[in-house]
């Protein structure tokens, strides 16, 4: 239901949405272009996953992931914030996390920051502890909450 669900209410609000990835590695933007239709709603995906890909393709600032690392709420936020700028959506997702296996003591295995950015509307973030799931179902996980927030947003 998820997947379908974001493009049936982008859809019906006209919106377009735009994904900007690391730790799921494209998982969102697959789950959406899965289903046949789909290029009504997704304008497009950034997978960054090293730090350079993220300040290369989306801005986010070398500041940012010196004070804060990769896996951060500021970096989300720089995130989302670069994929709806450089986009033509209307709102945008990201994802960074610790998928595993391993994390440390500061950032365990498991959590995963997120990003929603919508034209005229504060950037939300928030991060969510998986926990020690494993890396594919950290991935999966994380793929889901993605595709609520960005349900919630077109249903705003």
């Amino acid at each position: 239901m998820g997947a379908r669900a974001v493009l049936d209410a982008c859809k019906a609000r006209g919106v377009m949405l735009a994904t900007a990835e690391s730790c799921t590695g494209g998982m969102v933007a697959a789950a959406l272009t899965e289903i046949a239709g789909s290029s009504a709603v997704v304008e497009r995906g950034f997978v960054t996953y090293s730090n350079a890909a993220k300040m290369e393709m989306l801005g986010v600032r070398a500041a940012t992931l010196e004070a804060h690392g990769a896996v951060s709420e500021p970096v989300a936020r720089e995130m989302a914030d670069g994929a709806l700028a450089r986009s033509r959506a209307q709102i945008a997702v990201s994802i960074t996390g610790i998928a595993g296996p391993g994390g440390s003591d500061h950032k365990p295995e498991g959590r995963v920051c997120f990003g929603l950015a919508r034209e005229s509307t504060p950037t939300r973030v928030e991060t969510v502890e998986f926990g020690a799931l494993g890396r594919d179902k950290v991935r999966q996980a994380a793929c889901a909450h993605a595709l609520a927030l960005l349900l919630s947003a077109a249903q705003a």
